[in-house]
């Protein structure tokens, strides 16, 4: 988190040194070439094809693949005749402190809160018993997000099914419902709704237009992974280990509750910055920075700092947590949001 505090104000530093200035320096779209665009599919190809081809040289480098690619846009951009110091540091701090910042605040609350919830008891992998875990992870995705819910449920779902034979399938449509479909209701469940609802698009909005399209694609895929998951159970050559006698009497329960209402503090913080127009707002180097929103900031802030400080470190231990995911998406992501400047201005 404090990498997080240092690299806002970074990012903010520049802003108070060249702040000034009627006339608002962009890009213009229009007078950009196609090429321009090479290093966002650039840093897209990379993501997609280097953790197949090359996952030694991924995992120690995609932060120096992520500056890679952004270096390979803003020199260009710095040293363009047209474009500038100018027109690159707004751009820079536009896309930092308005959408990439709020971003990773988000995810970072969502992703500490939610790894200080630990379910514990004893399951066993029948299919009913998984359908009922992928169902609660695709109902909760949307409100603490896709990575929050699967956090909190991809180990009870691999301890339950730690005995079976045929058990791909499982994480595969876990993947498929808990971490990509179950977020399509709220901001809160998927990055672009975020970036759509800092746009001013309402909360609600995605709840009220996706929701009947989701719980038929939801239907579908949970009716086709039963079938398929009662095939491969009964196909199962051994059957199922019992749970040892030092299992049995492992009740479920929810080990640090206490996130649970974090978590109602984090869409709380978000629904604020919605509803609440103060018609504040403070500017750096053109960009405007409003009241609304660094009040959400800030609580997101608050709230992860309590979670961590309050949490017992045995739950995370448990829960295998570790900071390196939340580190890979914010270079990863830093990159992104940097090299699709110019694709969203030609746009």
């Amino acid at each position: 988190m404090k990498q997080i505090i240092f690299y806002y104000f970074i990012l903010c530093l520049p802003g108070f040194a060249f702040s000034g200035g009627q006339n608002t320096p962009h890009l213009i779209g229009a007078e950009l070439s196609i090429l321009w665009v090479i290093p966002f599919v650039g840093i897209l190809l990379s993501i997609a094809i280097f953790p197949l081809v090359a996952p030694h040289f991924w995992h120690k480098n995609f932060g120096k693949v992520s500056l890679f690619w952004a270096v390979t846009l803003l020199i260009p951009l710095l040293i363009n005749h047209n474009v500038g110091v100018s027109i690159t540091l707004y751009e820079v701090l536009h896309v930092g402190l308005l959408e990439y910042m709020p971003f990773i605040i988000l995810l970072l609350a969502l992703f500490t809160i939610s790894g200080g919830v630990q379910l514990t008891g004893t399951l066993v992998g029948k299919p009913i018993i998984n359908v009922i875990i992928i169902l609660i992870g695709t109902l909760l995705a949307s409100w603490m997000g896709t990575t929050g819910a699967a956090m909190l449920l991809i180990r009870p779902l691999i301890r339950a099914n730690k005995d079976r034979k045929y058990k791909v399938h499982t994480i595969v449509f876990f993947i498929f419902l808990v971490a990509n479909i179950g977020g399509s209701l709220t901001p809160l469940g998927d990055p672009p709704l975020f970036l759509g609802f800092l746009k001013g698009v309402s909360f609600f909005w995605t709840t009220s237009a996706m929701l009947m399209p989701m719980i038929m694609v939801v239907c579908y895929l949970i009716i086709i992974y039963f079938l398929m998951d009662t095939y491969y159970y009964k196909k199962e050559d051994l059957p199922v280990t019992r749970p040892q006698e030092d299992e049995k009497d492992q009740k479920l329960g929810v080990e640090g509750s206490f996130n649970l209402l974090l978590l109602l503090g984090v869409i709380s913080s978000v629904l604020l910055s919605g509803f609440w127009q103060p018609n504040i707002h403070y500017t750096l180097y053109h960009v405007p920075l409003e009241l609304q929103n660094l009040t959400r900031d800030i609580l997101l802030l608050l709230l992860t700092f309590v979670s961590w400080k309050v949490t017992p470190q045995k739950i995370r231990q448990a829960n295998e947590y570790t900071w390196f995911p939340i580190v890979e998406v914010a270079k990863l992501f830093a990159g992104i949001f940097i090299t699709i400047i110019p694709a969203i201005a030609i746009l």
